[in-house]
């Protein structure tokens, strides 16, 4: 969606503060509906009553929370009555590289990602930009959609945004008894579930990752599963939404990239950052029209520990875009096609 017309009445510098505020605003509604694209429209349809309700605005001061009532009326209004978002791994046991690959699922089904560039503030220091991160992690943004949706307003807000009890009782028109009473059931809700990747890993250094990064992306362009497998954890998880099958483990990865994943071999790469982590996508060449054309946005989690760089990949999470949305592609700012010349490596332009 277009960002507020140039034309819009409301004084610029107002209009200025709402901006500042569209990277938190954006991360928090990411958080609660689960979809990078959702995220936008609810921001977007945020800002736009903003806009036509300014002349309500009482004070100043008021705009942030004034802004998040809006937002969060807007995502509980998304959220009623519709089925959660999922990972793989919290649908089914693993399969194997010889199991059938399944039919896709509703793209609605499934926890989709984000670009880093659309909610984490450039401004914010590095303590607060790896808080950021690790919340944006698939597996917790996938345990929150366990929660009820008021129970995930308050632990968005109270745990991730650090608002306090009172900021949040009054944004819900509630007591700050009940808050903390909710902030409760929705830890509780996420001990009791116990999900198997929803704890934080040790992450790596950033230079770690970068290297990481470069080195799966070269060895993905060339094809090198030996070099792809020795840069993952011995418990990897890899798997493709909107496809229900998962495996676990190199020696499967590696049977399933040479089998069944082998239809993307010549693939070109551009680098990524997604929900916190290193990403690429990739384009699959298309003999008919002599383009390569979208085929995957994988976000790949390291964490630390691995051989050499100091750094692993736990996690490779292909999103499918043959049965995904074309929006997916285009919030990362990404070329709808590749040509020839360009790069079978390259790296996506700065948000």
């Amino acid at each position: 969606m277009d960002r507020m017309p140039p034309s819009a009445t409301l004084a610029p510098p107002l209009e200025d503060d709402l901006e500042r505020l569209r990277p938190a605003l954006t991360g928090y509604c990411y958080r609660m509906l689960g979809s990078g694209a959702e995220a936008e429209d609810a921001v977007q349809e945020a800002m736009l009553r903003a806009w036509k309700r300014a002349d309500s605005l009482q004070e100043r001061a008021a705009l942030k929370s004034w802004l998040f009532r809006i937002a969060t009326n807007v995502c509980l209004d998304q959220i009623a009555g519709r089925k959660r978002r999922a990972v793989p791994v919290q649908l089914g046991d693993p399969g194997t590289a010889d199991s059938p690959l399944g039919e896709p699922r509703p793209e609605s089904e499934w926890v989709l990602p984000i670009a880093d560039g659309q909610v984490i503030d450039p401004a914010a220091g590095p303590a607060e930009r790896a808080a950021e991160r690790e919340s944006l992690r698939l597996a917790f943004v996938a345990a929150l959609q366990h929660l009820p949706a008021r129970q995930r307003v308050v632990l968005v807000l109270r745990e991730v945004l650090r608002w306090s009890a009172k900021e949040v009782a009054e944004l819900l028109d509630a007591s700050v008894a009940s808050v903390n009473s909710a902030l409760q059931r929705a830890r509780a809700t996420l001990d009791e579930l116990a999900l198997e990747d929803a704890a934080a890993p040790a992450r790596p250094s950033a230079e770690d990752e970068r290297r990481l990064l470069e080195q799966y992306l070269e060895a993905f362009a060339e094809y090198d599963i030996d070099r792809i497998v020795a840069l993952l954890r011995y418990d990897v998880v890899f798997d493709m939404p909107p496809l229900p099958l998962w495996v676990r483990g190199p020696d499967e990865v590696a049977r399933f990239m040479l089998g069944p994943g082998g239809a993307c071999r010549g693939s070109k790469v551009v680098g990524l950052a997604a929900n916190g982590c290193p990403a690429f996508a990739s384009y699959k060449p298309d003999p008919e029209s002599g383009y390569w054309l979208p085929w995957s946005l994988t976000v790949l989690e390291p964490v630390s520990g691995g051989e050499g760089d100091g750094a692993a990949v736990a996690g490779v999470r292909n999103f499918l875009q043959p049965f995904l949305s074309p929006a997916l592609f285009r919030s990362f700012g990404l070329p709808e096609r590749l040509t020839a010349a360009d790069p079978d490596v390259g790296v996506a332009p700065a948000p």
